[in-house]
């Protein structure tokens, strides 16, 4: 087995595991959701919070599918593949990687 294979499966593997975290606990894991813990409790009421926690489950299962595809095609085809979905999954993970709380929640505003 090659480590592009290996990488992408364990990667894939773990945002399976947060997909299923976020699928059970619902709207209980918006304090999961990095930045959005630490604001006070009057700033997290101005949001929907069933909205982010739905948005951010199906981004670590539309994560999880990139690297699966990434593992598979790498053992199937070439080890190239597991390259690409790496590369694929970064720029779906920084494009939703803000450092400004209203910038990562703006658009979850009631």
């Amino acid at each position: 087995m090659n480590i592009g294979a290996i990488t992408c499966s364990l990667l894939g593997g773990l945002f399976l595991l947060l997909w299923l975290l976020f699928a059970a606990l619902g709207e209980r894991a918006a304090l999961l959701i990095s930045g959005f813990n630490t604001l006070p409790p009057e700033k997290r009421a101005q949001y929907d919070v069933s909205r982010m926690c739905r948005d951010q489950r199906n981004a670590f299962l539309l994560w999880a599918a990139v690297l699966a595809a990434g593992a598979a095609l790498s053992l199937l085809v070439s080890q190239l593949f597991a390259v690409a979905a790496f590369a694929v999954w970064l720029v779906l993970f920084f494009r939703d990687v803000h450092l400004d709380a209203e910038k990562a929640f703006g658009k979850y505003r009631r």
